[in-house]
């Protein structure tokens, strides 16, 4: 392992600091990493922004969508040689709290999430615990494979709707998340539209093959009902954040439908629970992922379930990481920006 690397340490105000620091040694159960790609999403802008400050501190490398290589194990560790491409599922749990108990431990009472609460993947060498570790395929592109962790979320979120082949699936949202979530739900057999107000998001999501309908032109609820003889959508995931989409979520719903809320919600939306009363609606709530979900999302990616060329709108190297946060802080063009780490 080399004795410096370089790292980029957010600062506040919107700003990082990209140094030369101490290479850290794997302790025992530990893995080091050398990063070759990290994606930056929505939590990462919320950094930016200085929304999180309480909780990262002025101190912090953030990051965690990442790729990257095998480069060296500390004791105890099995399995691993340096070289294999791998991935981190970046939740670091707390075994004893009751959540962990009951067989859940991605949603641990004190979950440690790896680049927020602990340092992340935006530097050259990134340790992690030895359980956090995914292999990938030899053939697989280390741009493509970092986007297995928003995969892994969608995935999850599909999981949990226990969306089943041939039913009518609305994403209210076309963001990254929204996206993967469409292409994931698609590759499950759902017959997916895709609602969002961006006319360059609804671009991207036309050129991935999706319907979609822009709910600021067209009631959505009206055309969903329409286009389903009036039965509505079985499946509707609310990755908007937004109290529109919330409304639209029970306006689209068919009988029984299952809504997956999937966005976080800066503030408490109003729901209309009565909609839930009349057609026995499920709302579900999705957090993160499961180790399982890992896997799937790195066989929807090595399987070409994913187009992960139109995902990737953007890439920049780690010296240019402050300027790839404000180009995609602007941009209304932008949906996943990678930093490049190493080679």
């Amino acid at each position: 392992m080399a004795d410096t690397i370089t790292a980029a340490f957010y600062r506040g105000n919107k700003s990082f600091s990209v140094e030369q620091t101490t290479a850290q040694t794997p302790g025992p159960g530990e893995v080091a990493v050398r990063v070759a790609y990290c994606g930056i999403c929505g939590t990462d802008m919320h950094v930016f922004h200085g929304n999180m400050d309480a909780r990262v501190g002025f101190e912090r490398v953030i990051g965690h969508e990442m790729s990257g290589y095998i480069d060296a194990v500390g004791d105890g560790v099995d399995g691993f040689a340096p070289g294999q491409k791998v991935v981190v599922r970046p939740l670091d749990p707390d075994l004893d709290c009751p959540a962990s108990k009951a067989g859940y431990p991605h949603v641990s009472h004190n979950l440690k999430f790896l680049g927020l609460d602990t340092h992340g993947a935006m530097q050259e060498i990134w340790v992690v615990p030895a359980h956090t570790i995914h292999t990938l395929p030899d053939d697989m592109r280390m741009d493509h494979a970092a986007l297995i962790e928003p995969v892994a979320v969608a995935c999850h979120d599909v999981r949990l709707s226990d969306l089943q082949p041939g039913e009518d699936v609305v994403v209210i949202g076309g963001g990254p998340i929204g996206v993967l979530v469409a292409m994931v739900a698609r590759d499950a057999g759902g017959k997916v539209v895709l609602s969002e107000v961006n006319p360059h998001r609804l671009a991207i999501a036309q050129k991935l093959g999706f319907d979609t309908i822009n709910p600021a032109e067209t009631d959505l609820g009206a055309e969903i009902n329409t286009r389903t003889g009036g039965k509505g959508a079985d499946v509707v995931f609310e990755v908007s954040g937004t109290q529109p989409g919330v409304d639209a979520m029970t306006a689209v719903a068919a009988t029984r439908a299952r809504i997956v809320m999937v966005a976080i919600h800066a503030q408490k939306p109003t729901i209309d629970l009565f909609q839930f009363f009349w057609r026995e609606l499920k709302l579900i709530g999705a957090r993160v992922y499961e180790p399982e979900d890992y896997e799937q999302a790195i066989g929807i990616i090595a399987g070409g379930g994913i187009d992960a060329d139109t995902v990737i709108t953007d890439v920049a190297p780690l010296s240019d990481i402050q300027a790839a946060f404000e180009a995609l802080d602007r941009s209304p063009t932008a949906l996943k920006t990678l930093i490049k780490i190493s080679g």
